[in-house]
């Protein structure tokens, strides 16, 4: 970890000079979430490529690119598209950048996943706001020796979901009248999706969906300080005694149709965590 430090300082140098405002928070767009950008107003873009030591998204419907500006009047920095195990790339280089967006002063991560349902009371197109998490990657993002000036040798993950922010996140849902549930995700490696006898597995170890990323997002976030609100928009069902072939194309329709609601959740989890922490920009 210790080549960590004066690689986060030199991407956070580079998105420096294209934006040199304070990011309240940065939010991570997963599988077909990219719609929220839409409501983002822009003040530049920059793509993956042109940052120091990100690297490259390769994953289906994910654009490649940091967009930085305000939503709902906040600064925030958003990665349109995440990076994944299963493209070939370690943990420390995928959530690199929620280390860059800790050094440009951003205090909240609000991070979203496409994910099956394991919950047999979920429904494809409902909203889960992460409660806690189950890590199956079969690594840690904080594996090596510690740099001490990123976060602490032994972080604490009693609640690596700030309790406040998923209260409000259900209260927003409520006042839109959409359902959101309350739950636990699991993280495996990929790419492939999962057995029958799996998605038996994970359902009896306590996990409500199944993704293939952000919990080591998470973890990072806590180690470095960072409070964070998850989501996960079910797409498909994972009902291993009724399995059927997974269609990618409609997982991505499904993740769209349900960015109104991941747009309501963002924008209010975003608004209600600014003014809490009394910030004006």
């Amino acid at each position: 970890m210790l080549e960590l430090y004066d690689q986060i300082e030199a991407a956070a140098a580079a998105i420096r000079n294209v934006w040199p405002e304070t990011p309240h928070a940065g939010i991570i767009l997963g599988t077909g979430l990219g719609g929220l950008v839409e409501q983002i107003e822009i003040a530049a873009t920059l793509d993956y490529e042109a940052i120091p030591h990100f690297p490259k998204s390769t994953a289906t419907s994910h654009r490649g690119r940091l967009v930085m500006g305000r939503l709902e009047g906040v600064p925030v920095l958003v990665m349109e598209g995440r990076f994944h195990q299963y493209e070939g790339y370690p943990l420390k280089k995928i959530t690199l950048p929620v280390r860059v967006m800790k050094r440009l002063g951003a205090k909240l991560l609000i991070v979203s996943q496409a994910v099956g349902g394991l919950n047999t009371t979920y429904r494809a197109g409902d909203v889960m706001i992460i409660d806690d998490q189950i890590n199956l990657m079969g690594d840690n993002p904080l594996v090596g020796v510690n740099d001490e000036r990123l976060g602490p040798r032994f972080p604490d993950m009693s609640a690596p979901y700030d309790p406040e922010l998923i209260d409000a996140g259900l209260e927003i849902a409520r006042k839109e009248n959409f359902v959101a549930h309350r739950g636990v995700t699991v993280a495996v490696t990929g790419p492939n999706l999962e057995t029958r006898a799996e998605y038996r597995f994970l359902r009896r170890i306590g996990a409500d969906v199944v993704g293939m990323s952000t919990i080591t997002e998470a973890i990072v976030a806590v180690h470095c300080g960072l409070r964070t609100f998850g989501l996960s928009v079910v797409t498909d069902m994972c009902y291993p005694d009724h399995a059927e072939p997974v269609n990618v194309d409609q997982i991505i329709a499904t993740a769209n149709a349900a960015a109104p609601k991941l747009c309501a959740l963002v924008c209010g989890v975003l608004t209600y965590d600014a003014s809490k922490n009394s910030l004006s920009f």
